[in-house]
């Protein structure tokens, strides 16, 4: 029997798609720092102030989990390391 596949490129057409809106364009180092600085600021939510302002959080902590930053993909900045041939 064959084995027939759909697709030719290897990959679903979900992660081209997810790739085009969500580029990685964050270096590694950045991205840690980002969810260091996520995960310390949604604690002000819980301990200390206990202020909301806590979850401003969630963007650097989403950003640096995904690899992408949205601010960066419009202003076509990106900081990833350069990929070689």
């Amino acid at each position: 029997m064959e084995k027939h596949t759909a697709h030719t490129t290897g990959h679903a057409p979900e992660t081209t798609m997810l790739a085009t809106i969500f580029p990685h364009n964050e270096h590694t180092i950045e991205r840690v720092i980002r969810v260091v600085a996520g995960v310390l600021l949604l604690s002000l939510v819980f301990v200390g102030p206990q202020t909301l302002f806590g979850l401003v959080g969630l963007v650097p902590l989403a950003t640096g989990l995904v690899g992408s930053c949205p601010i960066y993909t419009l202003l076509g900045v990106n900081t990833c390391s350069l990929k070689k041939a």
